[in-house]
């Protein structure tokens, strides 16, 4: 196991039990006291984690930092990268975010002939800019490094473009079908959503039935979801003009 795979299953241990020992965690994931010191050294350095007493615990904050995001769901996301690849037409103009769920959709544009991309992900632009694409990379000051934009900057560019459509992910959907939203990207994905003639939300199973804080969207408000999670029948009836797109 790598060390990176090691700290997600660090961050798995400590979200269901909260504060646990050194040993505990050597007991549950057979690595050393070293090695398990030295993966919680650079979890605490990256503010992760608080330790003390011969323990460690999370630190409380609003989300998982962008780094470790890309290794959350990987196998999962890349389905559901595929099928919104699929939603997506020859010759479309399509606004993508910048989050970590849509990078993995953005694999799968490469074959896709005369499309537009506009995103304000550096490296969905450093990804397609190597085949036959056209890509727009919004302005904007860097957010969540190394590669996510926004700002009032980039706010204002994306107001000036038009799409046909438009994927985005974000942080949580709760049970009510209300789409959680961070204070960074509100405005751009409220601009984005106006500019386009679609809008499709992107959310793995971990993201939904979560409680949000702030709310963006309704499922109301797009026209598709995708998704790994089966939502029930009654919620596809609440919200009968919007498709589900199931990712097995």
């Amino acid at each position: 196991m790598y060390q990176k795979e090691r700290i997600e299953s660090i961050m798995n241990i400590l979200k269901e039990n909260g504060y646990v020992t050194v040993k505990f965690l050597t007991d549950n994931l057979h690595y050393s006291t070293a090695t398990i010191n030295r993966d919680l050294n650079l979890m605490e350095k990256q503010k992760l984690v608080t330790r003390s007493y011969g323990g460690v615990e999370l630190v409380k904050r609003k989300g998982v930092p962008l780094p470790f995001r890309y290794h959350k769901m990987k196998v999962v996301k890349n389905r559901m990268g595929k099928l919104a690849a699929d939603l997506v037409d020859d010759g479309d103009t399509i606004f993508v975010d910048g989050s970590t769920t849509t990078e993995y959709m953005a694999r799968h544009l490469d074959t896709k002939k005369g499309i537009t991309v506009i995103t304000n992900n550096i490296a969905i632009v450093s990804y397609l800019s190597e085949y036959n694409i056209n890509i727009i990379c919004l302005g904007g000051k860097i957010v969540e490094p190394p590669s996510m934009l926004s700002g009032n900057d980039c706010i204002e560019m994306a107001s000036k473009y038009n799409a046909d459509k438009m994927f985005f992910s974000t942080g949580a959907i709760s049970d009510a079908g209300i789409i959680g939203e961070s204070e960074m990207y509100y405005l751009l994905h409220k601009t984005m959503a106006h500019n386009s003639k679609r809008v499709y939300y992107m959310a793995d199973h971990e993201k939904i039935n979560v409680n949000v804080s702030l709310n963006a969207f309704t499922l109301d408000d797009v026209d598709g979801v995708v998704t790994d999670y089966v939502f029930s029948d009654e919620a596809k009836k609440r919200y009968k003009n919007t498709k589900f797109y199931e990712a097995k």
